[in-house]
């Protein structure tokens, strides 16, 4: 089953559920409150974390013929001697906007926390949020209902995740080297392995793109991080896509330097890191940075202007 992790590149926003009334008429129901959502989300979540635990020691003196994968269940019966994984998680609190859900923008942006767990730790590094990853995954609800999964490494450009997803990744390090298998398929070596475990406005929240994930539901991915492209340029403009969040708020989403330009234009909104021309004066990102021989000027990139705004964020010089 293959549902797919990745949300839309050009949807920064989600749509309204529908129901139908007794008329058959349709009613738009609008998003609950962040907030509010949240608030349950992190008392389910920590509740959770409180009363499971995982397979941590057969990580710590893996028995013959171990898989290496991480395996959850409930402190209870014979297994109430076991260490819950909120004394194993680190955590982390990013911001969401109210304004990135279409019907939600009454809301200061809400901080949401996220879980982590590191069960290998990677003999590589580290991804960014910008990065193009190479991962195996499972995403399952807190009851342990897998709804996504992929048994063989496959690269994801990670701001194409979920939010607490790919914030998620560039907390674990990856492996450090490919292995050629005798059968003729690859694997990688000093791979790293590890959870993840997210409220649902860094997730799906209130339209998921399956019947097997309830509206609102806090979501698990186990994950196995490969390698990963350093510096990853997806839109190949030069620019870096994790140098593309203008605004440092670890969404690469919500950076459009000429969203308003477009709009008049009726062209594709596209994001910066989506975007070969980021100011939209019709002059390519790529060439506004570059020399006369092609070479990358930066960064610092060029500010002919001196404005304190690189040239191909100012649509006023080229």
């Amino acid at each position: 089953m293959r549902y797919g992790i990745f949300v839309c590149f050009l949807c920064v926003t989600f749509l309204f559920s529908c129901n139908n009334d007794d008329n058959g008429d349709i009613v738009s129901v609008p998003p609950r409150l962040l907030s509010e959502v949240v608030a349950e989300d992190t008392d389910e979540i920590r509740e959770f974390l409180r009363t499971h635990f995982y397979n941590y020691e057969e990580f710590a003196s893996p028995p013959p013929n171990f898989d290496f994968n991480i395996r959850i269940d409930t402190i209870a019966g014979v297994n109430s001697d076991k260490t819950p994984l909120m004394d194993f998680v680190d955590s982390l609190t990013v911001s969401v906007s109210s304004n990135e859900f279409i019907g939600l923008d009454d809301e200061d942006d809400i901080p949401h926390t996220f879980y982590y767990l590191e069960a290998i730790e990677g003999a590589g590094t580290s991804p960014t949020i910008g990065d193009s990853t190479l991962v195996k995954f499972e995403g399952s609800l807190l009851d342990g209902t897998v709804f996504d999964a992929s048994t063989v490494f496959g690269w994801q450009y990670l701001p194409g995740t979920l939010r607490g997803y790919h914030n998620g990744i560039a907390q674990l390090n990856v492996g450090d080297v490919i292995i050629d298998n005798p059968d003729g398929t690859a694997d990688v070596g000093g791979a790293g392995i590890g959870l993840i475990v997210m409220p649902s406005g860094l997730g799906y929240y209130n339209t998921p793109p399956s019947v097997l994930i309830p509206v609102y539901s806090p979501l698990i991915f186990k994950v196995t991080t490969g390698l990963f492209v350093e510096d990853t340029d997806f839109d190949d403009d030069g620019i870096p896509s994790i140098l593309e969040d203008v605004d440092g708020d670890g969404n690469l989403a919500n950076d459009n330097t000429d969203f308003d330009d477009e709009v008049d234009r009726r062209a594709t909104p596209l994001p910066n890191h989506l975007d070969a021309d980021d100011d939209g004066d019709g002059v390519s990102t790529r060439s506004e940075i570059s020399d006369d021989d092609g070479n990358i000027i930066g960064p610092p990139y060029p500010d002919s202007n001196n404005d304190g705004t690189p040239d191909y964020l100012d649509p006023d010089t080229n």
